[in-house]
This record gives C-alpha cells, sequence and structure tokens, in this order.
C-alpha cells in the first residue's frame, strides 16, 4: 500500500497505522468477494448489497471499524436476495466515504 492509498483516512482513526493495510485489505476482500452492487444514495450515504453468506465477516469489520472511525455508521438489513449494508458519515468525513466508495468499485469490477 502506498502513502497516497492511505491519504484518506483521516486523523480521527485510532487504528494503529501499523494495522491500517490489513484493514484495508479485508474491506478489499469482503468488496471483491461479497459486494454485488454499490449505490450512492447521498454525499453522505452509501448503500451496499452483499453476498448473505458475507454477513458475519461483513458485520465483524464493520463493528472492528466502528471501533477506531466512530463517525462511520453502519447499517444492516436484509433484502430479498442479498445483505444491504448503508455506511453514512458525517459532512467532515465525506472524502473518507468517496475514497471507500471508489475502493469498493474498483474491487466490484475487478
Amino acid at each position: 500500500m502506498t502513502n497516497n492509498e492511505q491519504a484518506w483516512v483521516p486523523e480521527v482513526c485510532t487504528l494503529p497505522t501499523v494495522e491500517r493495510p490489513l484493514r484495508l485489505a479485508e474491506f478489499d476482500d469482503l468488496f471483491a468477494t461479497a459486494l454485488r452492487e454499490q449505490q450512492r444514495l447521498s454525499p453522505t450515504a452509501l448503500r451496499w448489497h452483499l453476498d448473505p453468506a458475507a454477513e458475519a465477516t461483513a458485520r465483524n469489520l464493520t463493528g472492528r471499524e466502528s471501533s477506531c472511525c466512530a463517525f462511520f455508521i453502519f447499517t444492516f438489513a436484509s433484502d430479498a436476495d442479498a445483505l444491504r449494508l448503508d455506511v453514512q458519515v458525517p459532512a467532515a468525513h465525506v472524502d473518507v466515504l468517496d475514497a471507500l466508495a471508489q475502493q469498493a468499485t474498483a474491487r466490484i469490477t475487478a
């Protein structure tokens, strides 16, 4: 991971710097293996449709992410054939959400 890839991680993140590449890799893996669709609901909100089989992994990952970046709000719901995960941030952290959306798009289309 380059410094540019880590540049969007906000200063308020309490995850130790050495662990950040591992966390980002976990998100990349979730996107590559379980993300079916991404929607931008608003500048401060995303919706991911995930494979329901990834629910435990997604809940674990987002729970840990919320503990180091408390500004994230992750909300899970079930649709007919997918797990819906809404991701919200305050306006001050739209750049973080933008970067996360870009990373998800790169993995879903890969």
